[in-house]
């Protein structure tokens, strides 16, 4: 593994700073305000590829490793971390698509997911289902010549907001091979979403509840195979834990950058406060946990890339370690501005706020250590 970006992956993580930075960080705030983000937002990062990250060239997608997007998400988290994680949450959508729908279904949806005219929600959580997530109840039965979907799914970002929905459901027994995945369209007959959810972080992003109630779907809107659902939803979280990793870690280093500026700007008993040795050392642990948290992700990106055994486990320790160690980074450049790091003019109380949720979602820090635990169980007998 070469630990060096290449001038490829150095001009992509470039691009997409300099996107995040002039399209998206003047307005963040803005956007956290209204609760919304401007659909324009979606066609200008279409255009530049970010709509279809994970979708094979050959379908009209960017064609990214799993490397490459790790360095995509973390440069536009650093303009917001709640805008750069619901993109990656379209993506992972789009990925899934390319990876498992037939040619009939790619060709009628992977357009309007390029181009974003389409953009796209996971609904996987139940409010009985989160970490269990093989227990979910929501029930597709088939109906005349497609599927009927009923049943109710929470905490979703873009509920209500998104085009189109790629629901979980239960289409056979009880358990994860009883579970298949169906492409939900917004207007659909049947189809209704809760009150948007009023939460600590991730404002910019609506969340709501997916309401599922006789929603027809014709039979074509099946993605892959009946039963499969529930691998393909696992499979797409492991590349989902690292963008989560990924946001997270842009966000910590958004929030350190701008702690070093002011650290350099602010006096305290007659020098800049980044004179001071022991808010030196602070710096320097903060900056080595970055480092080491990056260093991490990569490497599970890597292995992920090449299908390693231990792709998974790699997954989710670095979903495990990079989301701890971003929160820690985030909270302690609060602390270092003092006073002004609770004000919202500073941007570092929103930064700390976003990035709590990051060790929760796509399961929680709690769950990475099962799923690593486990795996080391299983290895040793």
């Amino acid at each position: 593994m070469d630990f060096a970006r290449s001038e490829e992956q150095q001009a992509m993580f470039d691009m997409a700073h300099g996107f995040g930075q002039e399209a998206i960080a003047p307005h963040a705030r803005a956007w956290e305000e209204a609760g919304t983000i401007p659909r324009t937002l979606w066609a200008e990062a279409a255009a530049l590829g970010l709509g279809g990250v994970y979708v094979s060239e050959g379908n009209g997608g960017s064609g990214l490793s799993r490397l490459d997007a790790t360095l995509v998400f973390e440069a536009l988290a650093m303009a917001c971390p709640s805008v750069a994680a619901f993109l990656s949450i379209h993506n992972m959508v789009a990925g899934m698509v390319d990876a498992y729908g037939s040619d009939e279904l790619k060709a009628r949806t992977l357009p309007g997911l390029l181009s974003m005219d389409t953009v796209a929600s996971y609904c996987l959580t139940e409010p009985g289902a989160g970490s269990d997530a093989a227990a979910l109840k929501t029930r597709a039965v088939q109906a005349g010549d497609g599927w009927a979907l009923t049943g109710t799914k929470a905490f979703i970002s873009g509920g209500g907001y998104s085009d189109l929905y790629l629901v979980m459901a239960r289409s056979g027994a009880d358990g994860p091979k009883g579970i298949s995945a169906f492409l939900v369209e917004d207007g659909t007959p049947g189809l209704s979403f809760g009150a948007r959810e009023q939460k600590m972080g991730w404002r910019a992003q609506p969340t709501a509840q997916v309401q599922l109630d006789d929603a027809r779907v014709p039979a074509g809107n099946l993605l892959g195979e009946e039963g499969r659902g529930f691998a393909y939803a696992m499979a797409g979280l492991d590349g989902g834990r690292l963008n989560i990793a990924a946001t997270a870690l842009g966000g910590a280093r958004a929030a350190l950058d701008a702690t070093l500026r002011y650290m350099g700007e602010r006096q305290a008993f007659g020098q800049t406060l980044d004179r001071f040795q022991a808010l030196q050392f602070r710096l320097a642990d903060n900056e080595t946990k970055l480092h080491a948290a990056r260093t991490f992700l990569h490497e599970a990106a890597w292995k992920l890339d090449r299908k390693a055994p231990d792709a998974t486990k790699a997954c989710a320790m670095a979903k495990l370690h990079v989301t701890d160690a971003a929160f820690a980074v985030a909270n302690d450049c609060l602390q270092l501005h003092g006073g002004y790091g609770y004000l919202a003019d500073y941007g570092i109380e929103k930064i700390v706020r976003d990035l709590r949720v990051h060790q929760i979602l796509e399961g929680t820090n709690e769950i990475m250590r099962l799923i690593v635990s486990r795996s080391m169980i299983g290895a040793a007998r």
